[in-house]
């Protein structure tokens, strides 16, 4: 997917245009129902699938979720004589976003790595995760000078590094030539892909701070092949075909219609449930409050579920890579 998104932004930069969201509101808005709000679904799946998950995975699916809740309800409250809570909410969510989003990048890296048999030695590993830090530095000051009232406050630092940015793409390449150089074959492809297409994100946000929506819709896109994955290699464990496309479907239909109900019918009746009990502007704070949730959850256990070191994530997510590669050597002993 992130080849996809190369190439629909890279010809949209290229265009010179201004405008780079292109659609309407209400467009917007069903596209992140069907498409970014699922990732989120997803990614629930897999820490309340079972009691197991559950505790084995408590930070994420217990205590982090509960401090939110609480959180929350603090800044509900307060709502009703200042915002503070509620931008303090909005603003961790969007420092998180930035780790996030530049530690999916890396995640997906090493994924695709393993999966061509490939490790990156230290020095290519630091290299690469220096490019991608840098570029989570410039996502965070990207946020407070495009949020700001007075943005020209950290315009300075702001053009630093946006030109660190640079230093960023060159740090990264050159880990990559490195891998090249070592192993005698090119990166694997979907790693280098993964790597380029964050640079492209990062350019259409610098270029319109609201092509973030087409960013959050590249990302999802991206994170669904994994969770989606994961189920598909579960499902296929001692059934037939049939069934287990009747278990994809059943799924793909279930983290539509919870999405749906997530984006569009629980905010408006959250609103309505706050805006009686506290206020009218604790109200329309409430579905913002309830999406800065669903993104700060997502982001801490998407760290804690998706460690390629793990021996249990790596055989959920390669099971069909170890599968196929065992068929050879079956046949061979035969």
């Amino acid at each position: 997917m992130g080849g996809l998104s190369l190439l629909l932004f890279v010809p949209l930069l290229l265009s010179g245009r201004r405008d780079l969201v292109i659609i309407g509101a209400g467009a917007q808005a069903w596209i992140a129902t069907l498409i970014n709000m699922p990732h989120f679904m997803a990614s629930y799946r897999l820490v309340y699938r079972d009691r197991v998950s559950i505790m084995a995975h408590k930070w994420a699916s217990i205590v982090v979720p509960c401090a939110l809740i609480a959180a929350i309800i603090a800044a509900l409250w307060e709502a009703q004589y200042s915002n503070v809570g509620v931008v303090a909410i909005i603003a961790v969510a969007s420092a998180y976003l930035a780790w996030h989003y530049t530690g999916q990048v890396w995640g997906m890296m090493a994924s695709y790595a393993y999966l061509d048999g490939v490790r990156y030695e230290p020095k290519e590993q630091w290299l690469i995760r220096s490019s991608l830090r840098i570029l989570l530095v410039w996502h965070v000051t990207w946020f407070l000078y495009t949020q700001l009232r007075d943005p020209g406050r950290i315009a300075a630092l702001y053009g630093f590094v946006s030109a660190g940015t640079l230093l960023g793409f060159a740090l990264g390449a050159a880990g990559l030539i490195r891998l090249w150089r070592r192993t005698g074959q090119p990166p694997p492809a979907r790693a280098l892909v993964a790597w380029l297409a964050i640079f492209a994100w990062y350019a259409m946000m610098g270029r319109d701070p609201k092509a973030i929506f087409w960013v959050q819709i590249a990302h999802a896109l991206q994170y669904l092949a994994f969770p989606a994955r994961v189920e598909l290699n579960r499902a296929r464990v001692g059934r037939r075909t049939r069934s287990v496309v009747l278990h994809m479907t059943v799924y793909a239909l279930l983290l539509l219609g919870v999405s749906v109900l997530m984006a569009q019918v629980i905010p408006a009746r959250a609103m309505d449930s706050v805006g009686h009990i506290f206020g009218e502007v604790p109200g329309r704070a409430a579905p913002i409050l309830l999406l800065m949730f669903l993104n700060i959850h997502h982001y801490f256990t998407d760290g804690v579920i998706w460690k390629i070191r793990n021996p249990a994530v790596r055989r959920d997510l390669f099971a069909h890579v170890n599968a196929e590669s065992a068929l050879p050597q079956a046949a061979a002993q035969r």
